[in-house]
């Protein structure tokens, strides 16, 4: 669980996407797929729960984080409902194959860190379990398959139905998979904790039901100007201190960009059975040894929330610094390589069919700037905007356009 809020300091950038030199497509890819939360820092105002419904004792906003960093539930089960809502335009399925090359076209579909990207934008349905740290089951519904995600042990197992394809990966590569859990209410909630400073106003803003539950309605807004997020609201149990749901809307006002929440909940122990896992007859197995492995790890996590806040986006050599502070921090990428690439290169690069669409959509939603930078292009979405230089500089941040460009120019 997310420690004490008022034990950590760190600030950072939103960049959880990227990592770039693993493949040229990687690069063609960032700005794309910039889809972190944003929630960089929180400091804490008390506030008292004293109205909605239902009915629960007085608590400060203090007090209920304390709750949600003490939360120590290990057993559960639950039907979770996600919509991502980054404002991307729509490319027609081109992306699947884009984040398919990125990350091992000679992989599986049921890979876990290609498939679960999914949960990037649309609406989907979870089916989550829980029994300790050592047993999990995530499964993905769709029209008429599914896909699943069992870790047992030193065993990660993905299955995806559709393909009739198996993933499987042991002990250490499980653990890392385990470290890029999907945006559960509780994992989004996590990250959005972890970094804290006095640029953020926390307090409990009434009570409510979620799932048959009563929770505390725990609300966390930037002080600052130029940050592209809204709020935060996060609905806590009142008993077990667990984060029901997840809600993060633009300071740009509509639908919120991100909302996960639970719409059935057991803290029941999980049957056994559960966990249990066999690929099934014919199933083409993929052992996560037997995939070549890439130069570059792309890093972090393709789902918002599933990866750390404040964690270490960079280019090849690892490495990045952060301009400004709190909700307006913006990330600065040396990726060491060019801007965005031009059409001729993309359609060398991925083909005339794929390189068209991709140059359309880039041009669909990137404005050109200049500045004491130089120049570049700045890609939009609703909550996270990235400024690509035309030397190969990556800007990135949960901040406005305007506040993008006066950060990269303040740091040359």
């Amino acid at each position: 669980m997310a420690p004490n809020a008022t034990d950590d300091n760190t600030t950072a950038g939103e960049a959880d996407d990227l990592r770039v030199g693993r493949r040229k497509a990687v690069r063609y890819v960032v700005p794309v797929t910039v889809v972190g939360v944003a929630a960089a820092t929180i400091g804490l105002v008390p506030a008292l729960a004293d109205s909605g419904d239902p009915d629960l004792p007085k608590i400060t906003a203090q007090q209920l984080i304390d709750k949600i960093a003490a939360s120590d539930v290990e057993q559960l089960s639950g039907t979770v409902k996600i919509t991502t809502d980054l404002g991307l335009p729509d490319l027609g399925g081109l992306e699947s194959g884009l984040l398919s090359g990125a990350t091992g076209g000679d992989g599986s579909s049921a890979d876990p860190s290609a498939k679960l990207t999914e949960l990037a934008s649309g609406t989907h349905t979870l089916r989550v379990a829980t029994d300790g740290p050592d047993r999990q089951k995530l499964s993905l519904l769709e029209d008429a398959s599914e896909y699943s995600v069992i870790h047992d042990g030193k065993d990660l197992w993905g299955y995806d139905s559709a393909s009739n394809e198996v993933y499987h990966s042991t002990t250490e590569e499980s653990a890392k998979a385990e470290e890029k859990r999907p945006a559960t209410p509780e994992g989004l909630t996590e990250e959005a904790l972890k970094a804290v400073d006095d640029t953020t106003s926390v307090t409990v803003d009434g009570t409510v039901h979620v799932a048959g539950r009563d929770a505390y309605r725990l609300v966390i807004k930037p002080r600052q100007s130029g940050s592209t997020v809204g709020a935060i609201s996060i609905a806590v149990d009142a008993k077990t201190g667990l984060p029901l749901k997840f809600t993060l809307t633009p300071a740009s006002g509509g639908s919120a960009v991100v909302d996960a929440g639970f719409t059935q909940v057991s803290f029941a122990k999980p049957a056994a059975s559960t966990f249990d896992f066999t690929p099934p007859k014919g199933a083409k197995v993929t052992e996560a040894d037997d995939v070549e492995a890439a130069p570059e790890d792309l890093g972090g996590s393709p789902l918002p929330g599933g990866g750390d806040l404040t964690g270490e986006p960079g280019g090849p050599e690892g490495g990045h610094k952060v301009v400004g502070e709190g909700w307006t921090s913006v990330a600065v990428i040396e990726t060491g390589g060019e801007g965005v690439p031009s059409d001729s290169e993309l359609n060398s690069e991925l083909g005339s069919e794929a390189g068209g669409a991709l140059s359309g959509f880039l041009g669909s939603f990137g404005d050109k700037v200049s500045g004491k930078f130089g120049s570049g292009t700045v890609f939009s979405t609703r909550l996270i905007n990235a400024l690509v230089t035309d030397d190969g500089t990556v800007y990135v941040g949960a901040v406005t356009k305007d506040a993008l460009v006066k950060a990269a120019d303040s740091a040359k």
